[in-house]
């Protein structure tokens, strides 16, 4: 059976994997002439900019995403840095008792409970409370459970769930709490605007925080050395080793469908590959509305399209920069307060500073020498779209000028780099839509803001239409690479049980 597959990002070629796996014939049609979709880097002269994995989730025995990802990677082989401080975060109106203005928050949850102790003993008893429900999810295999309602269902009726009891008292007690309410729980003034900071003053589910230290820890969340291009091909080079077949710079214009049924896609040139199957692993909006012409959709579809339901993820200006310094001594990640307000060209006002400094990996740079990351998270994503589109000169200067204040910025944090900068690269919300085709140039699908465990806004199947699977991190609100691989695997699985095929898969650690 012959399956076509749209978009090469993670969750195309992680189903290409196992659906090849499986004994199906998959080609993957992918617009780019590099695998990994939003899961990339690029170089620019002597200095390679990432914009993807700061950390894979799974990266050791440490998270049950360790076994799904080694059922296409050999993990031993990939060289994985584990960071001591995820991010340093900058506060402005309250400092802690030694007068720093800087909240670390650290990997190791003994360290971290210790340090916020230590700054705060008033708040002993709320930072264990904090700290306790990660100690709990380390004994779980957590993904499968929360993942799978109805096994999840039936656990509670059967005896196993005694098991999980612990686990659940903890996740109902803090499945609603945010970064903001969980401030509240502190007296001391420092550890509160810390809490609210953490995401950039956003108020976002305490299970985004708690769930990834829960793996820090245990030291499985690390960052492949190389970036994220390298990660992608490594998959990439699974899936061919099995027999699957990459078409690149062969992007879709249509998806051919007949009576009720997808038959194959229309690419480039007008050329047809028909298929038994057809999965789109593409972004959600384009598959929807452009590929299938929104031909098969609901009043939920429409909903989502006219984000009445849910908001798409931030869009990204990243200011990358090939420093001809040696920044070792500096914080790899951190969010600083700035002195003064900047405005951004398409409106959108900043009190912080995301600076992200590569100095723990020197593949990415000449010895002595760093790559450089500011980061600035928008809604205001149709300006760079529409400027690019219908403006280049408006696009280019808006582009200068923010990049000129970036300087100045990055200039007065590091202590002095203007006069070392080698390498200027600018990536707007149009870039990030231009190469990958997500929607409004989103960087990780739906945001999940309070609710992280909402229902999934995406199913692999739209209404009317046979033969047609869809799968990629717009399934799950909150997106990223975790999600991207297991609705890549769940929706091959799903095939395979559609068309009683027994589901395997082949360990690529030895």
């Amino acid at each position: 059976m012959k399956i076509n597959i749209i978009g090469g990002g993670v969750s195309g070629l992680t189903a290409g994997c196992f659906l090849q796996m499986n004994g199906f014939e998959t080609h993957i049609f992918e617009k780019h002439s590099i695998p990994g979709g939003l899961c990339t880097s690029w170089k620019k002269g002597d200095y390679t900019f990432d914009s993807c994995a700061h950390w894979i989730l799974g990266s050791d025995k440490g998270s049950s995403f360790y076994k799904i990802w080694s059922e296409i990677l050999d993990m031993k082989k990939i060289k994985f840095h584990n960071h001591d401080i995820r991010v340093e975060v900058g506060t402005k109106n309250h400092a802690n008792k030694y007068g720093e203005k800087n909240f670390k928050l650290y990997t190791n949850l003994t360290q971290l409970e210790n340090y916020m102790i230590d700054l705060a003993p008033e708040d002993a008893k709320a930072i264990k409370a904090f700290i306790k429900p990660m100690r709990v999810m380390q004994k779980f295999d957590l993904p499968p459970i929360l993942d799978d309602l109805p096994f999840f269902q039936s656990m509670i009726r059967g005896i196993k769930m005694v098991r999980y009891l612990e686990f659940l008292y903890w996740f109902l007690k803090i499945k609603n709490y945010t970064n903001y309410t969980y401030a509240k729980k502190f007296k001391n003034a420092f550890l509160r605007e810390s809490f609210e900071l953490l995401y950039d003053g956003e108020e976002v589910n305490m299970m985004v925080l708690t769930m990834p230290l829960s793996v820090f820890d245990k030291k499985s969340a690390g960052y492949p050395i190389g970036g994220s291009m390298e990660f992608a091909k490594k998959i990439e080079q699974t899936y061919l080793k099995l027999g699957g077949t990459m078409h690149y710079k062969t992007p879709v214009k249509k998806i051919i469908t007949e009576h009720g049924l997808a038959k194959g896609v229309l690419v480039r040139n007008d050329v047809t590959h028909l298929s038994d199957l057809t999965l789109s692993a593409a972004d959600w909006h384009y598959t929807v509305f452009e590929a299938l012409e929104g031909k098969f959709v609901d009043q939920h579809m429409l909903d989502l399209r006219d984000l009445k339901k849910f908001d798409v993820f931030y869009s990204v200006m990243q200011f990358s920069f090939g420093i001809g310094k040696d920044l070792s001594d500096f914080p790899h990640f951190s969010r600083i307060p700035l002195d003064e307000a900047i405005e951004s060209p398409d409106g959108t006002k900043y009190t912080r500073f995301e600076v992200h400094i590569y100095n723990y990996d020197d593949t990415l740079a000449p010895k002595g020498k760093t790559a450089v990351t500011v980061s600035f998270y928008t809604t205001n994503r149709d300006f760079w779209i529409d400027a690019r589109k219908n403006d280049r000169p408006k696009y280019r200067k808006a582009k200068e000028e923010f990049t000129n204040k970036i300087i100045e910025l990055l200039d007065k944090r590091l202590g002095g780099i203007k006069e070392y900068i080698e390498v200027i690269d600018v990536a707007t919300p149009a870039t990030f839509q231009r190469y990958t085709g997500n929607w409004k140039g989103s960087t990780q699908g739906w945001l999940p803001g309070k609710n992280l465990l909402a229902k999934s806004p995406v199913g692999f199947k739209l209404p009317g239409l046979k033969n047609f699977y869809y799968s990629s991190h717009w399934n799950q609100p909150g997106g990223g690479l975790p999600i991207a691989i297991k609705t890549g695997r769940d929706v091959a699985k799903e095939i395979c049980k559609e068309y009683k095929v027994k589901f395997k898969t082949i360990s690529q650690t030895k």
